[in-house]
């Protein structure tokens, strides 16, 4: 739970007062508004009658379905919450936030756009921005149980931490909408994308704990494959000319059935999954069987 300020703890006392709520549930209630960007909240706290959930301009839900004055307190509670907020805020909230636990042992959050964390009513957090800060400000940020991340859709960047220093990865053309660590076996960190479920192992990592990492040389026989997914990227453009303005590639020699038969397959796997059209299979196809 975020620490507060002297602010803070002076506003908490305040609105206790005034609402005839304990400071313990006025700082839990404070917490929830702040975590919702001023607008939402999502608490569990036995002065408001257990679970709930209050957004500003629309509905109040509390576990007590039928109690209005609950209803009303916890309404009047959070409108005050929100403006205070607002007032100690230095820079506008943006963005979303939902968090999520099951009994009490997984937990989970999530939130997107610029989050409003910078308000002088809590001391700031050190480990608020844990990722490198030269990759700025995150489009989302989120957390299941010991792993944070941060995805900066921009860059295509995306920095992972267990608790150590975080490792950061080159999404390549991921649009990544989503995150989770499976349980048990070997709890492997998931991710989803236009391409549904992809393991976050089979990203390229740019930097450990601070120090870049050399790319990763692609071997000659998944070359085509790379050319396959990169429609700009051809291994068979003829780049240079000898004095009779012939390619030096024009006669690439015998290759070996089998290369082309394996080459072939890989290629046929592309074109199912989408990465290749017909056309372009074909003329790959077309190029390949010529060198036999």
């Amino acid at each position: 739970m975020p620490q507060l300020s002297d602010s803070g703890r002076q506003l908490v006392q305040d609105l206790a007062q005034k609402h005839g709520v304990s400071a313990d549930g006025v700082t839990h209630m404070l917490v929830a508004v702040h975590n919702g960007n001023g607008s939402m909240a999502q608490f569990n706290h036995p002065d408001f009658s257990g679970s709930g959930q209050w957004m500003r301009g629309g509905m109040t839900m509390v576990s007590d379905l039928f109690n209005q004055q609950l209803k009303w307190r916890v309404s009047s509670l959070c409108e005050d919450i929100a403006c205070h907020l607002a007032n100690h805020q230095f820079a506008p909230f943006s963005g979303s936030f939902q968090s999520q636990s099951q009994n009490g042992v997984t937990s989970q959050s999530q939130a997107s756009g610029q989050m409003g964390s910078n308000n002088s009513l809590f001391v700031p957090d050190p480990e608020a921005n844990w990722w490198p800060q030269e990759l700025g400000s995150p489009n989302a940020v989120g957390s299941q149980n010991s792993v944070k991340y941060a995805y900066f859709a921009e860059i295509h960047r995306l920095a992972v931490t267990t608790g150590g220093e975080p490792w950061v990865y080159d999404t390549l053309d991921h649009r990544i909408g989503g995150f989770g660590q499976q349980q048990g076996g070997g709890a492997s960190i998931t991710f989803t994308s236009q391409y549904g479920t992809v393991n976050l192992s089979t990203l390229p990592v740019v930097s450990r704990a601070g120090v870049t990492q050399p790319p990763v040389t692609q071997p000659v026989s998944e070359s085509v494959d790379s050319a396959a997914q990169n429609p700009t990227t051809d291994d068979y453009t003829t780049s240079g000319a000898d004095d009779a303005g012939t390619s030096q590639y024009a006669n690439p020699g015998p290759v070996a059935n089998e290369d082309v038969l394996q080459t072939l397959e890989r290629l046929g796997g592309l074109m199912e999954k989408g990465y290749l059209s017909k056309e372009e299979f074909d003329s790959k196809k077309s190029e390949l069987l010529k060198r036999i």
